[in-house]
């Protein structure tokens, strides 16, 4: 059986909560080669659930005794079959598919789309939670998953950094997971720093456009092109995220001492990965005995 391929060339955003995921698919839906719907996609988790069902049919399971190269063909061009329905509104060759399943479904893309390009926002978590933090005291009449408005800061912090269920912790320990690949994976894949987009968005943009194969095209940070607000309803979440008209660098968020520490001690790979001057300063400032 001849192999399905994709008929669309498809950028994954991926990354941390409030780190500049929203804004990436703004900016890269200003290339005119390039589809970005700037929402949340739910095709990672479809498909996700599509090998669930599949794999626990009995009908499925008793052909593969029969034929299991015939049906694992079947599978796989159902599934890039799929992927090209989903994207059949756009005649533009490229689109963007924003889900932060996609680092733990690595492998799996990898097999879908061989050619596969992950973008991975990253921000200082001390921010992503002072962010979350601040937009909670301006929503405190709503409550989040889990009833955590009554609790005290660190216990948001803990639940929101946990590495299973956090919002924030489980993407930074698939992250985590990332770095135990081969790197024949890590050539697919591009860490935007959130910083480092504030400081230069144009630059930033067009090395990924590079990166990806696309001509440059220029953007103007002060003139984007906004899309309706897209809310986190989806993870039981109370924020939306806003795409405005022009890069507003946000201001550094005030988090209380010992959990500016904790949060650092917690993640110190990440850290020494993305954020190494600032480490090294650190190590640098502290008292010697």
């Amino acid at each position: 059986m001849k192999a399905l391929q994709l008929n669309k060339r498809i950028i994954y955003v991926s990354g941390l909560p409030r780190a500049g995921s929203t804004l990436m698919c703004q900016l890269l839906g200003h290339h005119p080669l390039v589809y970005s719907p700037q929402h949340s996609s739910p095709l990672a988790s479809i498909l996700i659930k599509m090998r669930h069902d599949m794999s626990d049919n009995k009908f499925f399971l008793a052909q593969l005794d029969t034929d299991f190269d015939l049906m694992y063909q079947r599978v796989l061009n159902g599934y890039r079959g799929f992927i090209n329905g989903w994207f059949a509104e756009t005649p533009l060759p490229v689109v963007v598919d924003k889900n932060r399943g996609w680092v733990s479904e690595i492998e799996t893309l990898r097999l879908l789309d061989p050619h596969f390009k992950l973008i991975i926002c990253v921000r200082d978590v001390r921010q992503i939670f002072g962010s979350i933090e601040a937009q909670h005291r301006k929503t405190l009449l709503i409550d989040f998953a889990g009833h955590m408005a009554a609790k005290s800061p660190s216990m948001r912090a803990d639940a929101l950094l946990n590495e299973t269920t956090g919002i924030a912790g489980a993407p930074l320990k698939a992250i985590e997971r990332l770095q135990d690949l081969d790197d024949s994976f890590h050539e697919h894949v591009c860490y935007v720093v959130f910083e480092e987009l504030m400081q230069d968005p144009v630059g930033t943009i067009n090395g990924l456009f590079g990166w990806f194969g696309l001509p440059p095209h220029d953007i103007d940070p002060a003139n984007l092109q906004t899309r309706p607000t897209e809310s986190d309803s989806h993870y039981n979440y109370k924020f939306l995220h806003k795409t405005h008209q022009q890069i507003q660098p946000p201001g550094q968020h005030r988090i209380p001492p010992r959990i500016d520490k904790e949060i650092v001690e917690k993640f110190k790979w990440f850290y020494e990965m993305f954020y190494s001057e600032m480490v090294a300063a650190t190590q640098n400032e502290a008292p010697s005995n």
